[in-house]
């Protein structure tokens, strides 16, 4: 790579990032925090303002049948073309900077470019992707899957908007677009015409607050395995009189296959292997449980997740050797119930060592790390379009009000993304 730091004026980008970022926080308030629903009053509003901001920049503007919104900055090569984006819809009083800092600084770039009088190397697109947040319609990825064309046709009809009870379709319709198009797999991305696809993003977790890093380089999406629904039966008992030996300690042997996951996790975590392991609900049942009773019964939720497939295989045997194990020393009987989960969707090395070589030139520090979050990049990678993911470092996490994304960090970003787009097609990943 050739540096571009000295050829590149980032202030423009800047200003209209400051801008952006300044408007959606005040025309998206909900305090705490901001709130745009998806397909709702909110993304409308996000989308206006980027739209306006890219237009200024020399951008062309087109809606998909679904309602994605890309904004096309004309490349030296017009026959191909660079994705940059995310979404811009947040949870209910979210934070600020969740999805939307990664369709801005699309936007920063493209004005960064208009103003050197540069063209990138291909059609620079920014892509502000509907529905992200699976909280408004309880299925993953309805932007990606709809903009690539993929989404089950069945969907549309059965989705329900958490606080409207009205179908995807409805408010497709209602927002003037073409749920019947979408059914049919009418998409606007061609996928031998997209080089790549990169998705700047607020960290969620604080690794690059901890180790004082401005920015991270996503090596992979964690896929997953869960169990949301899975229980332990014993059997109740009076707590002063029943001996160790007989009992059927529901919490008891639950707290051990903790520990045992715990342990494996631990070993993975060892060997430089990639798993998170979380028990995010464990409940007795309220109707039974006492201070004075063996407990039962317990509900457990369980979410493992790794960007390596042969991990979260590892993952699922052990947990199911330990359930063998302690339903034999215990007394007791687990039902899983339904596996819900995603694949790992790794990022592309090609992309990994573009982004590598732009923070070098720049003179910033960069992480490789895991993505333990779901993204859009997921489904584009899994399609089969080189994606890659960077990080910038936000303190106090994500999903809240208290965001924290600094400026400072979002321009060190907006630098490494400026140096990676400007580089000649001869050093992107050739076309599918």
């Amino acid at each position: 790579m050739t540096s571009s730091r000295r050829t590149f004026d980032l202030t423009a980008g800047m200003q209209v990032a400051s801008d952006l970022f300044n408007a959606l926080a005040e025309k998206t308030a909900n305090p705490p925090g901001v709130t745009r629903k998806a397909y709702g009053e909110g993304e409308r509003i996000a989308h206006e303002l980027i739209t306006d901001a890219a237009r200024l920049a020399g951008a062309e503007a087109e809606y998909d049948p679904a309602g994605n919104l890309f904004l096309i900055l004309p490349g030296e090569d017009r026959s191909a073309e660079i994705l940059v984006g995310s979404h811009v819809d947040t949870v209910p009083h979210g934070g600020n900077f969740d999805g939307a800092a990664g369709v801005i600084a699309g936007v920063a770039a493209q004005t960064v470019f208009n103003n050197s009088g540069r063209k990138p190397p291909f059609d620079l697109t920014v892509i502000a992707l509907r529905a992200e947040e699976s909280c408004w319609f309880p299925y993953s990825y309805v932007g990606s899957k709809t903009a690539l064309g993929i989404l089950d046709p069945e969907i549309p009809d059965i989705l329900k908007r958490s606080d409207t009870d009205r179908t995807l379709a409805d408010h497709m319709r209602d927002a003037g677009f073409d749920p019947d198009a979408v059914k049919k797999g009418a998409c606007r991305i061609q996928k031998n015409k997209t080089i790549a696809y990169i998705e700047p993003h607020i960290e969620q977790a604080p690794v690059l607050e901890l180790e004082n890093i401005p920015v991270g380089i996503v090596t992979g999406i964690r896929g997953s395995f869960r169990y949301r629904d899975a229980k332990c039966f014993g059997a109740y008992a009076h707590s002063g009189a029943m001996p160790r030996e007989y009992r059927k300690d529901s919490v008891m042997a639950t707290s051990h296959l903790i520990q045992g996951m715990d342990k494996f996790w631990d070993e993975i975590i060892s060997e430089n292997g990639d798993l998170t392991v979380t028990f995010g609900e464990i409940t007795t049942d309220p109707e039974h449980h006492s201070f004075s009773k063996v407990p039962g019964e317990t509900r457990i939720c369980l979410d493992i997740r790794s960007q390596e497939k042969t991990t979260l295989d590892a993952a699922e045997i052990r947990l199911r050797e330990l359930i063998s194990k302690i339903e034999k020393e215990r007394n007791v009987r687990f039902e899983l119930g339904d596996c819900t989960g995603s694949q790992p969707a790794l990022m592309s090395e090609h992309l990994q060592g573009m982004l590598k070589e732009a923070a070098a030139q720049v003179g910033t520090r960069a992480k490789f790390m895991a993505s333990g979050a779901g993204h859009d990049a997921s489904v584009f990678a899994l399609q089969g379009i080189p994606s890659a993911m960077l990080f910038i470092r936000n303190s106090n996490g994500s999903h809240n009000a208290d965001e924290a994304m600094a400026l400072s960090d979002f321009g060190t970003a907006l630098e490494v993304l400026v140096e990676m787009v400007s580089q000649p097609a001869s050093l992107w990943p050739t076309r599918n």
